[in-house]
């Protein structure tokens, strides 16, 4: 929890925001794993932390925009609920601490609600991606739950990217600490990459790493020798000398802000030349995007220069051909890449996705291309600094999306389909950082994990 005045002054730029009304945000609720008692850990709506700070369930906040006050609403803990759990802070304790002074029981935030119906004001809530809080949204306000989200408030939607997309220092601080964890989780991954370990052992490792710093992983860790397969969760391998093993982590922290990212590297420690070939390809579009990535810089742009890159590495070992800007206007790229260059990041690992990706990677400007792979592409308006965001180039190798390509005849004009049959089981190589937008350029954000080739099998074999 950061101090009160920053949850004061982030209610404040929000009423200069919204126009009119009663913004009302819904924390979340503890969520039953199997059975009432047996939950999943605990985790705070991330705009309800962002503009009152309380990582406790049951709780609602309340900011009436014509009033100028902020109201917190849950209910104190009961005796039955300290012998289980001890001490708890009360409601009014709690409000004191993010600069709310006005605290009622959780009851009571209907009556607020329906004195503002009938008054004609306007209530602005956000889409909920909880069933718990979509039931309740219907039961407060008497809207059917099958088209709640229709009825949230774009304007409340637009006021809060606008304000979460631009990164504070302290959470900068907070996402760099989440980098120094994620360093350390990667790291350990490359020294336990030996023929003859198991996968699930080493996505244990990283997920004890987390736990041992009071963190959790920012989402569930995608650690595997099928690199292809982009959110790959299986763990079931045995380690092969040889291949290659993908791990996409990172480290959420006791704030909640998030780290993510990707290396990929040979098991036994040493990449074949073959190998080190298309990595060395990943790198280099990699750098280009840290080159590139300032502000006023639409990130769409420098998305497509990323493909160009990818486009003219493999063009030089025979993989595609043709002109590299249009086969990137074509989307030849996307057989190899079928993803976009990154997202924002912040309180959550994909920042403000559930208030809408496009409310969040995209703006008047700039629209979501239908093109595949380019579609994908989460994060695409101009940067600004504060902006964090990752950078995530690629090289995948999808039998199943080739054999498609190639039998429909798919950009056969930029593609070596029999230079391509060579690399069907090679997998796929993923190299992600994670990037803060600075006054006219950009920084990496923690220690960079050994990324070059050099670095890597140095590191491995350490």
């Amino acid at each position: 929890m950061f101090d009160k005045q920053i949850y004061v002054d982030r209610r404040l730029k929000l009423r200069k925001k919204v126009k009119s009304g009663i913004v009302l945000i819904l924390g979340n609720t503890e969520s039953p794993i199997n059975y009432q008692g047996n939950t999943y850990n605990f985790r705070q709506d991330s705009n309800f932390l962002y503009f009152f700070g309380l990582d406790t369930p049951g709780l609602a906040g309340v900011i009436d925009i014509e009033e100028g006050t902020d109201c917190l609403y849950g209910d104190d803990f009961d005796i039955d609920d300290i012998i289980w759990m001890g001490p708890q802070p009360k409601l009014k304790d709690m409000g004191e601490k993010v600069g709310v002074l006005s605290t009622h029981p959780f009851r009571e935030l209907s009556t607020t609600l329906n004195r503002a119906i009938r008054q004609g004001r306007k209530i602005h809530f956000l889409p909920p991606y909880r069933a718990d809080n979509t039931l309740l949204l219907e039961k407060l306000l008497g809207i059917n739950q099958t088209i709640i989200k229709t009825y949230s408030s774009i304007e409340l939607i637009k006021a809060i990217v606008s304000l979460r997309s631009v990164k504070e220092p302290c959470e900068v601080e907070e996402i760099e600490k989440a980098c120094s964890v994620g360093y350390k989780m990667h790291v350990t991954a490359m020294k336990m990459a030996k023929p003859g370990a198991l996968e699930r052992e080493i996505a244990g490792e990283l997920e004890g790493i987390a736990h041992s710093f009071g963190y959790m992983t920012s989402f569930p860790t995608i650690l595997s020798q099928h690199g292809e397969t982009l959110h790959n969760h299986d763990h079931s391998l045995t380690l092969e000398e040889g291949r290659l093993l993908l791990v996409d982590a990172g480290a959420e922290g006791i704030s909640h802000y998030a780290s993510d990212f990707t290396r990929t590297f040979p098991v036994g420690g040493h990449f074949s030349q073959k190998q080190k070939d298309i990595y060395s390809i990943v790198l280099a579009a990699n750098n280009k995007t840290a080159e590139l990535a300032k502000p006023g810089v639409p990130y769409f742009n420098v998305h497509k220069a990323a493909a160009r890159v990818i486009v003219e590495g493999l063009s030089a070992l025979g993989i595609m051909k043709g002109n590299s800007d249009e086969a990137v206007e074509n989307g030849a790229h996307a057989l190899f890449m079928p993803h976009g260059l990154g997202h924002m990041m912040g309180l959550d690992v994909h920042d403000m996705e559930d208030l809408g990706e496009d409310f969040v990677g995209y703006d008047d400007e700039i629209s979501r291309s239908e093109q595949f792979g380019t579609s994908s592409l989460r994060m695409a308006r101009k940067l600004q600094k504060g902006f964090v965001l990752t950078n995530e180039p690629g090289i995948y190798f999808i039998p199943a999306l080739i054999e498609k390509w190639k039998s429909e005849k798919i950009n056969q004009a930029f593609i070596n389909y029999d230079v391509l049959s060579s690399y069907l089981t090679f997998g796929g190589i993923r190299l992600e950082d994670d990037l803060l937008i600075t006054d006219n350029g950009c920084r990496i954000l923690g220690h960079r994990i050994p990324i070059t080739p050099e670095e890597v099998e140095k590191t491995m074999n350490s």
